[in-house]
């Protein structure tokens, strides 16, 4: 899928709240995984087919798994778990 008319950063989380998402392009993410009372920073560059399909999942808002979020949403929880 062709997502060059899509303006980025697009945000996301999952629907039980425990990932964000932040979409810069087509093919990379910064992602926080809250465990427990705890969190991880991720930035995920999506170079196999796997990653890309999961990008386009999360775009799509694909099986109910991904909800729409915001840019201060993500930079809350950043602040909240200080992750800067």
């Amino acid at each position: 899928m062709d997502y060059k008319g899509t303006d980025f950063p697009q945000y996301r989380k999952l629907s039980n709240e425990k990932a964000y998402y932040r979409i810069t392009g087509a093919r990379h993410w910064d992602e926080i995984q809250i465990i427990g009372t705890k969190a991880l920073r991720h930035s995920v560059q999506a170079q196999q087919y796997p990653e890309i399909l999961r990008i386009q999942d999360m775009l799509n808002l694909a099986g109910g798994f991904y909800l729409l979020s915001t840019a201060s949403e993500f930079e809350e929880v950043m602040a909240a778990y200080q992750l800067e």
